[in-house]
């Protein structure tokens, strides 16, 4: 087995601070200090397709530039690198982003995917002219999915669900690859969906332990269904050549949050529906103390953004041997991002990737030529 990474496209500004938003709060001023230009995602994307990250998230929401337009532009100035497009269900019809999805896997060379959000925050959808609860937007969810898995298998669809209807529905041409389907939620409902509908189960950075449960639990309900799914985690990393430098680069991260910031951030997100977001949320409690909540798992980065909390902070064998901790649980796909991402994505292909290689657990997309080999006699 090797395992599969991918890195992330800040397309609401990137910085050498951690620069806070989403789940319905705006991004930080931290954004500004490198805007979300074409020219610096390029730059970002083919650095983590050099250092061999198979695809990049991009997300979704009022805090940051459109995925989808974003990435078709990106995607001309990279040869191999996949787009993990995150889109919202309830804010195009089903069959426009079918056939969406078509035309992106053609004029990319087959390189999209798929993360669907649903969306936690009914003050945001609301602004987009959506005004359901949040378990009715996740039965709209497994509708939309329905529709677009049937239209991807070329098959003509009617449905008249409870949210969403189609008639004599039918693309005229199929993705070629069919995109895989990437999707995340702790809820009852969102754990159904899951077990219906998606290829591979993401659950943001929690402790082993936490994390271990949700997968048992999401198995079990696919293995109902007649179905096997994979699994990844969202987390965030600082990886240096010693313990003690990555440990001072979270506390230089951390004395850059300013109080009155982690108070609107943490106030905003009290208010959010998410049950993800809310077990985020308990992993610090807003407190600047205690943040190690597992050996090299640091909540920091959730005093002051929404949804991926928690980062992998230590030396390059430290993070190696906790992706290989995560491994062992089930997880096959990891989605890393850091601050700033392009500085961050070579320390942990150049620090991490290699001692993986050595370790037998992930090869280099592209062939083992590209692993860089300088780093490869201090793996453990």
């Amino acid at each position: 087995m090797s395992l599969t990474f991918h890195w992330f496209l800040p397309t609401n500004g990137d910085s050498r601070h951690v620069v806070g938003g989403g789940h319905g709060t705006p991004a930080t001023v931290s954004g500004r200090d490198r805007p979300p230009t074409v020219a610096y995602l390029s730059q970002i994307a083919r650095a983590a397709e050099d250092l061999g990250f198979v695809g990049a998230l991009t997300p979704t929401g009022a805090w940051c530039e459109d995925a989808w337009l974003t990435t078709a532009m990106v995607s001309r100035h990279t040869e191999r690198l996949k787009f993990l497009v995150a889109f919202r269900p309830g804010f195009v019809s089903p069959t426009l982003a079918a056939q969406m999805a078509s035309t992106f896997q053609r004029q990319t060379g087959g390189r999209l995917l798929l993360n669907v959000v649903t969306g936690g925050e009914s003050h945001e959808q609301r602004a987009y002219g959506d005004f359901l609860d949040k378990d009715a937007r996740y039965r709209r969810t497994g509708e939309f999915l329905e529709v677009v898995r049937g239209l991807w298998e070329g098959k003509t669809v009617d449905l008249d669900g409870e949210h969403l209807r189609v008639e004599d529905a039918r693309l005229a041409r199929v993705p070629e690859p069919v995109p895989e389907v990437y999707f995340g939620g702790s809820s009852p409902v969102a754990g159904e969906v899951a077990a219906r509908y998606v290829d591979v189960y993401l659950t943001w950075g929690e402790p082993p332990a936490q994390v271990a449960e949700k997968i048992a639990w999401i198995r079990g309900l696919a293995a109902a269904q007649g179905r096997t799914l994979r699994f990844g985690i969202r987390l965030h990393v600082i990886t240096r050549d010693t313990a003690e430098q990555a440990w001072a680069e979270a506390g230089r991260l951390l004395d850059g949050f300013d109080p009155e910031t982690v108070r609107s951030v943490q106030s905003g997100l009290a208010r959010s529906e998410s049950e993800g977001q809310r077990r985020m949320l308990a992993l610090h409690g807003g407190r600047r103390d205690a943040l190690e909540i597992h050996p090299n798992l640091w909540a920091g980065i959730g005093l002051v953004r929404g949804g991926a909390g928690t980062a992998l902070v230590g030396s390059h064998d430290e993070v190696a041997e906790r992706i290989r901790e995560y491994a062992a649980l089930g997880i096959e796909e990891f989605v890393l991002s850091g601050y700033p991402h392009l500085e961050e994505a070579y320390w942990f292909g150049e620090g991490v990737l290699p001692r993986l290689a050595a370790a037998g657990v992930w090869r280099h997309p592209a062939g083992a030529g590209e692993v860089p080999s300088a780093q490869v006699p201090f793996a453990s």
